[in-house]
């Protein structure tokens, strides 16, 4: 439904989807395969308030990039060294990540193109936000946020950082993500890994098909 939604950008030469693993590699697979352009990932990490980590505080991403709602932080009492205990871990994980999903594997040049930023949903928004502040500073053309569901709130927040959003979805009562999905299993590692491997076999052999024409 979000590929149909896209569809402006199918198999232009300058446009990327970036999935936010694990949860948006799946959905980003689905517009990536519908749109025919190439999949990549850009990692990054929820900051989870101690005691309630499904409840973020902020994020990560790769390049050392970081936000924090402070209003939360201030709300919760929250002190610096629980935020850079939860950092810390949480910056493990996305390493640990990066070297699995990645390997040796470069990450892609952004610099001029479109960029297709997907995740599986939208609730704080700090992993999307990180993701649109690691994605600008490869100075692209154009950044696109495409998500299935988000409460209006959040989307409001990302309109002045991101060029153009596409939400499926907005509603008042939104509460959690999984709510919107008829299955939400949770992705694995193997997963990611196999979609990304997917992805790239198939425009390999699409490149073959033409250049024997």
């Amino acid at each position: 439904m979000l590929a149909q939604r896209l569809t402006s950008y199918s198999q232009r030469n300058d446009v990327i989807v970036l999935a936010l693993p694990r949860g948006g590699v799946p959905v980003a697979f689905a517009i990536a395969q519908a749109l025919d352009v190439p999949l990549d990932i850009l990692l990054v990490r929820k900051l989870g308030v101690p005691g309630h980590e499904e409840y973020a505080m902020g994020a990560i991403a790769s390049g050392g990039w970081k936000v924090l709602h402070q209003d939360v932080v201030d709300t919760l009492g929250i002190s610096k060294a629980a935020i850079d205990d939860v950092t810390r871990n949480e910056s493990a994980e996305l390493i640990r990540r990066e070297q699995l999903y990645r390997g040796s594997r470069p990450a892609p040049r952004l610099q001029g193109r479109t960029v297709i930023l997907v995740d599986d949903g939208l609730a704080t928004g700090a992993s999307m936000q990180v993701a649109l502040q690691a994605v600008k500073a490869e100075n692209p053309a154009h950044v696109i946020v495409a998500v299935p569901v988000s409460p209006p709130e959040t989307l409001q927040s990302l309109r002045t950082q991101a060029d153009e959003i596409v939400c499926l979805l907005s509603p008042e009562a939104f509460r959690a993500v999984g709510l919107w999905y008829e299955h939400f299993d949770q992705t694995s590692d193997e997963e990611v890994i196999d979609l990304l491997a997917q992805v790239e076999r198939s425009r390999a052999g699409r490149s073959a098909g033409t250049s024997d024409q």
